[in-house]
């Protein structure tokens, strides 16, 4: 049984080319994060080495050893890999030893118990170039009983001769409604946290169900939601201190301008009557206040302003400065509109 969801179309294609026995030699799986490539890499490599007739059927022993991680043939490399616990701390990228050493030497050996070996590389995109060139001299010459599967969330980052020697997938977001149709079966938890979740997840279900698992992620988001309503409010002094107390990394950053992102699509939409297709359902009531407040064309700035803020931390530009932009840009209102939400039309 697949356990991937929402992937059907490279699922189809996969068991065809397991059926015909013609198999790409290493494949690209591109995709956000969360959103199943760990998942369909494993699934693969069960279909790969599967006892039973009908592969993967996720009850045999290989199966079973392959999703807990115990399998000899199927190896995950990552950026910890090949490191002692003193050096995985320190660890950004993976190195050339790492990839010459586990899977440069490993594919030269046969199969230890299973019909292939699989090398699943993580993070491909943290591949130094060195390691990306050793790589690349296994995918030009690959072994008959290898499969390598590469996944990454960076494609540019990859060199453009190791994507061009795999046969590329992409991994589309899953629609929401099979999202809330998979986590229906968690147990304890309700309804509405259910559709808040799988909203939140932009279609990655990996997502829906960490969040589901660990209160943190709402928590921090209820919190940083609050404080951004709030600094609509305050003056710019206020909000240039503020800055202060924002993270200093930038992909934490780049999560907390995507969570301002999304308030404001949402109160958008709200301008324009669509509040079915909001995100931030629980917080609904004050979108649709400042969706009172505030005008399309405050909204339409301050979203451009966030988006550019979002192109420029990828080029490395100084984050204070630019946390600085976002809080001049920001629309200023003196008090928000806190009476009835019908007695004003959001159509301003």
């Amino acid at each position: 049984m697949w356990r991937t969801a929402g992937q059907d179309r490279i699922i189809n294609f996969l068991r065809d080319s397991i059926a015909r026995r013609s198999l790409a030699h290493a494949y690209l799986l591109v995709g956000p994060p969360h959103i199943g490539k760990m998942t369909l890499a494993l699934d693969l490599a069960s279909a790969l080495n599967c006892g039973d007739g009908t592969p993967p059927c996720g009850s045999c022993r290989a199966c079973q050893r392959i999703q807990q991680g115990k399998y000899p043939d199927v190896i995950v490399i990552d950026k910890y890999a090949g490191r002692d616990q003193k050096d995985r701390r320190k660890a950004t990228e993976i190195g050339i030893d790492t990839v010459r050493e586990i899977l440069q030497r490993g594919s030269s050996l046969p199969p230890y118990e299973g019909n292939c070996k699989v090398f699943i590389i993580d993070d491909a995109d943290l591949m130094s170039v060195e390691a990306a060139n050793c790589l690349l001299k296994t995918l030009e010459e690959p072994p008959q009983h290898v499969i390598i599967l590469l996944l990454t969330s960076q494609e540019s980052a990859l060199l453009p001769t190791v994507v061009s020697r795999c046969q590329r997938f992409e991994l589309k977001p899953v629609a929401v409604a099979e999202i809330e149709s998979r986590l229906k079966y968690f147990n304890g938890c309700n309804p509405d946290k259910i559709k808040l979740v799988s909203r939140l997840s932009g279609g990655c279900l990996g997502w829906a169900i960490s969040a589901l698992e660990d209160d943190s992620y709402l928590q921090g988001r209820d919190l940083r939601l609050g404080e951004f309503a709030s600094l609509l409010t305050r003056s710019w002094s206020d909000r240039l201190l503020y800055i202060q107390q924002l993270p200093s990394d930038r992909n934490s950053m780049e999560e907390v301008i995507k969570l301002w992102l999304s308030w404001c699509r949402d109160v958008m939409l709200l301008k324009y009557n669509c509040e079915d297709a909001a995100i931030n359902v629980d917080k609904i009531n004050d979108i649709k206040s400042w969706a009172n407040v505030l005008t399309i064309l405050e909204i339409k700035e301050f979203i451009n302003s966030l988006n550019r803020t979002l192109v420029n931390l990828s080029y490395n530009a100084n984050l204070h400065l630019l946390l600085e932009v976002i809080m001049l840009d920001m629309p200023k209102k003196e008090k928000r509109a806190d009476y009835a939400i019908n007695s004003v039309g959001v159509n301003n």
